[in-house]
């Protein structure tokens, strides 16, 4: 039997396990990435580990996420972090720089390496073929110090396109497209391999946003060929030499096949407050639309923002809209400022920003209350926007720009005719923004500098084999990191500052949760389907954990977050019967027993105190995860095994 894509990266990268789906495979990482949100805590874990130096071939520290810098706060965990790749032996890409997806893409990303990164939108390096996969921030420090990255050997799922694209249909139409077909969980603990003869019409930063937004499926990575598309854009980023081909054999096999006809798709938007709330933009045409954002790692690209300014030039936006954009690097920005397109962008009267993350984690720009927003993101879960009651609709670029001019939700084909974008056969190379690190001969020298945000990492507890601890906080469905961990200006500056980050956890859900959890000591959380899923932040393991959460009974778990748990020293756990969520109650004293046991053949029991109702739960724990719940993390089992 042949083998896909992905089989055949993670064949060449295989340290121990089986390709059979489900077991556990334990992977060399090539590359990893960090940004500052995630960043300053895999740093501090990395310190711990008393690792010299980094071992990979390539590792990057970004700061793209916390550039607002109100306080000390982010200047000093930008410093941190610099000083420490400084160190460490990583390249280091300033503020203004750009997003780590996009430079990544640009500078660094490779056709067949494998790269793991603490943001869960990594799998973006699978536009130029890639395994590329977002992981906790844990388990970057540990590929970084030399060691195995473990996932549970996914299924392969294939997406054939087929047609082309027609004028103001998008790859982000076409990734909207998939998610109204299989549902923010649709692809979990799969990878989804695109291919069939559509894909030749799609170039390397459309394929980049269809891989990005790979992520709100759950699937473990999504990834294209690495074919002439690739090797142009390779060549044109001056990297022509690093292009491999890499394909699937023709006789490969799939656990499921979805076929897609560009040729009849249709302009999509997903509405508030998920990104598979997916319907046809004509559907809910003459929308009010108060704020349009375009930029983010899913659609920044140059390719993106000269569509803008083509559709733009010309035309000045509705009085009563407000548009930003965001440009994806520092390249796509000079670019735009050299060919004129960025004059045609602020001609209309857009509002230019940083070359960051900016308005998609709530950094600023936020709409006004219960204002309606068109963005060009990857994600409108309730809240993420840094207003309450926002109302976030995801749209391809072509279509915010329709909205932006017209100030109501509108067939981007109102706009006329598509005008014709070229790409430029050589993009303009400058690396200076990339700082490198110290030689390893001066790396003794170089100081670490934390400053008084900067604080240590919560430390877990060894599992005990009976848990008694109460049910402080029962949750609904698609709880996403969002909701356990808000990002947004008020709170990311304190990313790097556990105790002042935990009186914010679980503040969308319940803002008294923290100090009920406080005065608990030790206790449980209750939740539905799809428990974790969205971004790869670690914070919503370990501020849990700090809060004294000892286990998150789930109806089902979203993969990175319930390997951070783990990491954290948290055990997910999930009902055998779905029903026993109906029985348990905010308040109820429970008993989780026979752990220890339980870990080892999947079944652990869980009894209400005051009633004696036993439910059954399970577990799929490998030995690697039991000995880490059992050393009461993962810090404490790497240090144990170093020992």
């Amino acid at each position: 039997m042949g083998l896909t894509i992905a089989q055949k990266i993670i064949k060449d990268h295989m340290v121990s396990g089986s390709m059979e789906p489900g077991t556990e495979v334990a992977l060399r990482i090539d590359q990893t990435l960090t940004q500052d949100a995630t960043g300053t805590m895999a740093y501090l874990e990395f310190e711990t580990m008393g690792i010299p130096r980094v071992r990979t071939e390539l590792s990057v520290a970004y700061i793209d996420h916390n550039t607002l810098q109100s306080g000390f706060m982010n200047a000093d965990d930008h410093r941190f972090i610099q000083s420490m790749a400084k160190k460490y032996g990583l390249k280091f890409s300033r503020p203004g720089n750009g997003i780590c997806h996009q430079v990544h893409l640009e500078r660094f990303g490779r056709p067949g390496k494998t790269l793991i990164g603490s943001d869960s939108h990594t799998p973006t390096g699978g536009g130029i073929g890639m395994l590329a996969m977002g992981a906790g921030g844990l388990d970057v420090a540990v590929a970084m110090g030399g060691g195995a990255y473990y996932i549970t050997m996914p299924k392969m799922y294939k997406v054939n396109l087929t047609g082309k694209l027609r004028p103001f249909v998008t790859a982000k139409d076409i990734s909207l497209e998939i998610l109204r077909i299989l549902s923010v969980k649709g692809g979990v603990g799969a990878i989804i391999e695109w291919g069939g003869p559509g894909i030749a019409s799609l170039s390397v930063p459309e394929r980049a946003t269809i891989t990005n937004m790979g992520t709100e499926l759950g699937a473990t990575t999504s990834i294209f060929p690495s074919d002439e598309v690739t090797r142009a854009f390779m060549e044109a980023e001056g990297r022509g030499d690093q292009w491999i081909p890499l394909a699937s054999d023709a006789d490969a096999e799939y656990d499921r096949i979805i076929d897609i006809d560009l040729d009849t798709l249709t302009p999509k938007i997903a509405c508030p407050h998920s990104p598979d709330a997916v319907v046809d933009v004509a559907s809910i045409a003459g929308t009010k639309v108060d704020q349009v954002c375009i930029g983010s790692c899913t659609n920044s690209s140059l390719f993106d923002m000269l569509k803008v300014a083509a559709l733009l030039k010309g035309r000045t936006i509705d009085p009563s809209v407000s548009l930003s954009i965001s440009p994806g690097s520092k390249q796509v920005l000079t670019m735009l400022a050299d060919c004129g397109a960025l004059t045609d962008i602020l001609a209309s009267g857009a509002r230019l920003l940083e070359c960051a993350c900016g308005p998609c984690i709530g950094m600023g720009f936020s709409p006004n209350s219960g204002g309606v927003s068109l963005r060009t993101f990857n994600r409108n879960f309730e809240g993420r926007s840094g207003t309450k009651d926002g109302q976030v609709y995801l749209v391809s670029p072509e279509t915010a720009v329709a909205a932006a001019v017209f100030g109501k939700i509108t067939d981007p084909a109102e706009l006329g005719e598509m005008p014709q974008v070229t790409m430029p056969e050589k993009f303009r190379i400058d690396d200076s923004a990339v700082i490198e690190p110290a030689p390893e001969s001066e790396a003794a020298d170089v100081e670490i500098l934390k400053g008084p945000n900067i604080k240590s990492c919560p430390s877990g507890e060894p599992a005990a084999d009976v848990i008694d601890a109460p049910l402080t906080l029962k949750v609904g469905d698609n709880i996403t990191t969002d909701h356990i961990m808000p990002a947004g200006s008020r709170i990311l500056p304190y990313r790097s500052n556990i105790p002042h980050l935990s009186q914010y956890c679980f503040e969308v859900c319940d803002p008294t949760f923290p100090e009920r959890a406080k005065a608990a000591g030790r206790s449980i959380i209750v939740g539905g389907e799809n428990y974790g899923q969205g971004s790869s932040r670690e914070h919503a393991a370990l501020v849990p954990l700090y809060l004294g959460v000892r286990a998150v009974v789930a109806k089902s778990f979203a993969r990175i977050h319930a390997a951070n748990l783990i990491n954290a020293g948290i055990m997910p756990l999930t009902f055998e019967n779905p029903e026993d969520y109906d029985s348990l109650n905010q308040g109820d004293e429970l008993r989780l027993s026979g752990i220890h046991e339980g870990m080892k053949n999947g079944k652990i029991i869980l009894t209400d105190v005051a009633t004696g109702k036993e439910c059954m739960l399970k577990c799929s724990y490998t030995e690697r995860q039991q000995a880490i719940l059992l050393a009461g993390g993962l810090l404490k089992y790497v240090a144990k095994e170093n020992s």
